[in-house]
């Protein structure tokens, strides 16, 4: 316990490192993203702006095969700190849009550690890391992201600590917008191939059972982001936003039916929810113009 408390102080050294990624706004690359959200991939041409929330699926990881982990992620210590608690997975997001982003443009990330927090909650150990990003496009910013990632205890540790029950639920506003959400398979392979996310959990359901312990495929979180996102946009009569932030709560699985719930407030402001098939909270955000 003591060794661990100590290297995890050691990693407030990683606070302040920085990398710069570069990309493109490739127009294929769009429009395979349209087709999975069941738009017309061919409307979107080179200079249209990207709708807010689709730079998701730029500035995927090229880490070269031999230097992934055993879940499918690139191994820590590179960039991201060594942290050592062995799974890892995506918490949450804040996201500014300041301008639009055009199609087919080169595209500049810098990305820095702002910060390492260990914390102890049901499912046991856990270290918080937020990478804030700044993405650049023909000489401007035109998105910023604070992203907080979560690495827990292996599974059989984490599901002793996870014995106490649940919290009661709370009950949620009455949702102006709703839609079913229920991902299959093929729509997870889709998602994390226009990602090049190579996290195990999408799509290996024996290392997901057996290994990370889930019932099955865990349900990408920036999958439901942008799900949350498109609903919001749809709720606004421009079918623009400024900003959006979106907090996981739990995992959701495939094979599971879900719903995505939109409830606007006196002030303008979005409140957005992706529920379980029990009706539980998975993920928790909210947008506005």
């Amino acid at each position: 316990m003591q060794d661990m408390a100590a290297e995890i102080e050691a990693l407030q050294g990683w606070v302040g490192r920085s990398e710069v990624v570069e990309d493109e706004a490739a127009l294929p690359v769009v429009r395979r993203l349209a087709a999975l959200l069941d738009r017309d991939a061919m409307a979107f041409r080179r200079g249209d702006a990207l709708p807010e929330g689709w730079h998701a699926v730029f500035f995927g990881p090229v880490t070269p095969q031999s230097q992934l982990g055993p879940d499918g992620h690139p191994r820590k210590g590179d960039f991201l700190p060594p942290v050592p608690l062995p799974r890892r997975m995506f918490a949450g997001r804040r996201i500014r849009f300041l301008a639009p982003l055009p199609v087919g443009a080169e595209l500049r990330r810098t990305s820095t550690i702002a910060a390492v927090t260990p914390k102890t909650g049901r499912s046991g150990r856990m270290v918080f890391v937020r990478v804030d990003h700044s993405i650049e496009a023909e000489g401007r910013v035109v998105v910023t992201e604070e992203h907080d990632i979560v690495y827990r205890e292996e599974a059989a540790k984490a599901a002793g600590a996870a014995a106490a029950p649940p919290p009661a639920p709370v009950p949620l506003p009455e949702p102006s917008a709703t839609e079913v959400y229920a991902p299959d398979t093929v729509t997870l392979f889709r998602y994390s191939a226009v990602t090049f996310n190579g996290h195990r959990i999408h799509y290996d359901q024996p290392y997901t059972t057996q290994e990370e312990g889930y019932p099955g495929l865990v349900v990408n979180g920036g999958l439901t982001a942008l799900r949350l996102c498109e609903l919001a946009k749809r709720q606004l009569p421009e079918g623009r936003i400024g900003r959006l932030a979106v907090r996981n709560v739990r995992p959701f699985f495939v094979g599971r039916r879900g719903e995505l719930r939109c409830r606007q407030d006196a002030d303008g402001r979005l409140l957005l929810w992706a529920l379980d098939e029990a009706g539980r909270p998975v993920a928790e955000g909210e947008a506005a113009a």
